[in-house]
């Protein structure tokens, strides 16, 4: 799909089609667990890709040390899922040992209620339209739109989707286009709108956009 996105921006924004053209980008991809996946992404608010990791591993390893199975006296440890039941068995002040918030500890175990009560249905997310799933994510305490966002892109495969409230999306059109400064919201809408039906593809360009020029910072940083 990442060709037909490409054809796309050539004909709608000649600056991006250039820019897509330096980038392998995979296709999208459906979640085969979605609970693990938003749960990643409320950890990955507000941080980059490399410290959510670091504080979700930390949450497994918790989980893990927390509930080992005591067998004729031996601790037998086994890889616990990130799964509702678990989660809830922790407590606030452990949740928190591990880096998160105290915000992010309490959307985590109220998403976990409601998918262990049957209240949040996680399968209907497949099936439902864009809006829609923002909808029934956002009813989720500490769940904002652009965690939304970021499931509807990395877990549910939608092509179409751009989040204006992500800093690397607006540092990578600063960037594409030479702009003074990060562009505004009517800028972003504008500017996104002809991407459309590949608005997805064009985020995951402008991210590696923001990327290469952090790298290409970094090197010309004079040594101290």
């Amino acid at each position: 799909m990442y060709k037909k996105a490409q054809e796309h921006f050539k004909k709608a924004d000649k600056r991006l089609h250039r820019a897509s053209l330096q980038f392998d980008i995979p296709d999208l991809k459906h979640s085969d667990d979605l609970f693990r996946d938003i749960v990643w992404t409320i950890i990955g608010q507000q941080l980059s890709g490399k410290a959510a990791d670091t504080i979700f591993n930390r949450f497994k390893k918790l989980l893990t040390d927390k509930l080992t199975t005591h067998a004729m006296g031996t601790i037998v440890k086994t890889m616990v899922p990130i799964a509702p039941d678990s989660i809830l068995k922790l407590s606030d002040v452990e949740m928190r040992s591990v880096g998160l918030s105290g915000a992010k500890a309490r959307a985590i175990r109220n998403f976990s209620e409601k998918v262990l009560s049957g209240e949040f249905k996680l399968e209907d997310l497949k099936k439902i339209d864009e809006a829609s799933v923002v909808a029934e994510l956002t009813r989720v305490k500490g769940i904002g739109p652009w965690t939304a966002e970021m499931i509807l892109m990395f877990s549910l495969g939608r092509s179409d989707i751009f989040s204006a409230g992500d800093l690397g999306l607006m540092k990578g059109l600063k960037e594409l286009y030479g702009l003074r400064q990060l562009p505004d919201k009517k800028k972003v809408e504008k500017l996104s709108k002809v991407w459309s039906p590949y608005r997805t593809y064009a985020a995951r360009v402008l991210w590696r956009i923001a990327d290469a020029k952090k790298t290409t910072s970094g090197r010309k940083r004079p040594s101290k």
